[in-house]
Formats: structure tokens, sequence, C-alpha cells
């Protein structure tokens, strides 16, 4: 293409050629299906169940559920499981996780956790905890 022709490219022309270039940049999915090595799964009157999982290519998952009496009207249901999968590095992501009445609670080492409480705050804290309630000074 001779610049007198790039300079004379509709715009419909450049979209077309972006469209293309981030077409071939994009990560490929694979061509053959990944099997499933592995898979049960069970579902029982009173309501509890457990299935698992593994793929061809390093997924795998389990989980059960079951219903707890929490004490209320009506009872909870409490999940526990864990996934794991291949990370882009080619180490291993793994999370385990029990949901129930308190909410969702995952655990893996690839979590963020919070920084630590300084010890002056912490002591703080600590006191404030354990001191009488002041009266409203109004």
């Amino acid at each position: 293409m001779c610049m007198k022709d790039a300079m004379h490219m509709t715009s419909i022309d450049h979209i077309a050629l972006s469209l293309l270039a981030v077409a071939l940049a994009a990560p490929q999915a694979p061509t053959e299906p990944i099997p499933i090595v592995r898979q049960d799964s069970q579902i029982n009157p009173d309501g509890s169940y457990q299935y698992s999982y593994e793929t061809g290519n390093g997924i795998s998952a389990d989980e059960k559920g079951a219903l707890k009496n929490i004490g209320a009207e009506e009872p909870a249901l409490e999940v526990q499981g864990q996934f794991q999968y291949p990370s882009e590095d080619g180490g291993n992501i793994q999370l385990t996780y029990i949901a129930n009445e308190n909410g969702f609670q995952p655990q893996g080492a690839h979590l963020p956790t919070p920084h630590p409480i300084p010890q002056d705050i912490q002591r703080a804290l600590d006191f404030l905890a354990t001191a009488s309630p002041q009266p409203d000074s109004q």
C-alpha cells in the first residue's frame, strides 16, 4: 500500500484492521474438548447433597451441603467445599470454603490478607473493649 492509498483509508477500514489485530492477539481457546476424568454427585431425600469432578486440564472441585438447625424458624443450608485449578505461572490455585448462616468464608493462600494492627492501636482497642461505658455528656 502506498502512502497515498493509506491516507485514503476510511474509518471503517481502520476499524476493521483494528478488530483483526485484536482478534489475532487474543488468547486462543483450546481446539480439542477438555475431558472430564472424574464426576460424582448424589442428592439425598433429606436435602443434603454432594458432588465432585476433575477435568483433564487440572481443574477439580468438590462440595457437600446439608440443612442445619440453627434455632430459627427455618433451617439454614451449610455448604463446605473446595476447588483448584492451574495458575498461569504453572502453580496451583486452591480455595476451600464454608458457606452458612455466617456467610461465605473462603480460605486460600492466594487471597489477600489485611495488614496487622499496630501494637499501640491494638492496646487502645483492647482497653476500650474492657472499659466501662461512659455516661452521655449532653
